[in-house]
């Protein structure tokens, strides 16, 4: 049996329609349910096992996590990278994993209990595995995002943007539930919502993350020009690589 989180807007009909299942099968697999009642972060289990769409919560079984494997020590100062993406860092220049891991973890401690940043790594690399996005993309997000940070406020600037990602529509921390809020803010962020693509949608869409990031930031991308905020914040790119790259600055 899998378990679903809810989002703003679900109902049990629409949550039992996208998992091929029926609403009385999620009752009785939830005694005491109120149907009328739904709450933002309520994990509830699913009957017969199956996950659809963004909404299954379970790891899957087996498969590396993508970019956990090599990658340089990182290190140095903010680059201003600008341009294309074919000007910004390729893939194989990107710091390691566990030397980006060390760094920001480092930075999430400001906020987050022990076994909240322990919640975050399990998260990142769970819905690494189940989405195919590179690790340290979704890590440097969610510093960038929220710096770590679950109970970051949600911002509303026409859309609705919530959690470790600030992702379109997703869901807020749910102290009664951390490490399941945990887990479904890094799979809204990254695995989209019902309202909005996350990286992996963008990261198919455009052929790259530079592309992406700005997608995710902005809505939209000027290809010749990444630093071109279209309405959003100019510098976010360049920020990203400059996570990616493991390089350090003031403020950071």
């Amino acid at each position: 049996m899998s378990t679903y989180t809810i989002k703003s807007g679900d109902t049990l009909y629409e949550i039992a329609k996208a998992h091929h299942t029926t609403v009385e099968a999620i009752e009785k697999a939830n005694p005491g349910i109120n149907p009328k009642n739904l709450q933002v972060g309520q994990v509830i289990r699913l009957p017969g096992g199956g996950s659809g769409g963004n909404g299954g919560n379970n790891p899957p079984a087996g498969g590396d996590i993508v970019g956990a494997h090599g990658g340089t020590n990182g290190g140095g100062g903010y680059v201003n990278y600008s341009g294309p993406a074919s000007a910004y860092p390729p893939k194989e220049q990107w710091a390691s994993y566990d030397a980006l891991w060390k760094q920001n973890s480092a930075l999430m401690k400001f906020n987050d209990s022990e076994q909240e940043i322990k919640w975050i790594k399990e998260a990142i690399e769970t819905v690494s595995r189940s989405s195919r996005v590179d690790v340290r993309c979704i890590l440097c997000i969610i510093v960038q995002e929220s710096g770590g940070n679950p109970r970051i406020p949600t911002t509303n600037n026409g859309v609705r943007n919530p959690g470790l990602m600030q992702s379109h529509n997703g869901v807020e921390f749910n102290p009664a539930q951390p490490r399941e809020s945990i887990l479904q803010m890094v799979r809204d962020g990254t695995e989209g919502t019902r309202d909005g693509d996350g990286l992996k949608q963008l990261f198919k869409k455009y052929g790259n993350y530079y592309e992406a990031f700005r997608g995710y930031n902005s809505g939209s991308v000027n290809k010749a020009n990444l630093n071109d905020p279209v309405g959003a914040t100019g510098d976010y790119v360049q920020k990203a690589a400059n996570r990616l790259m493991g390089h350090s600055w003031p403020g950071m």
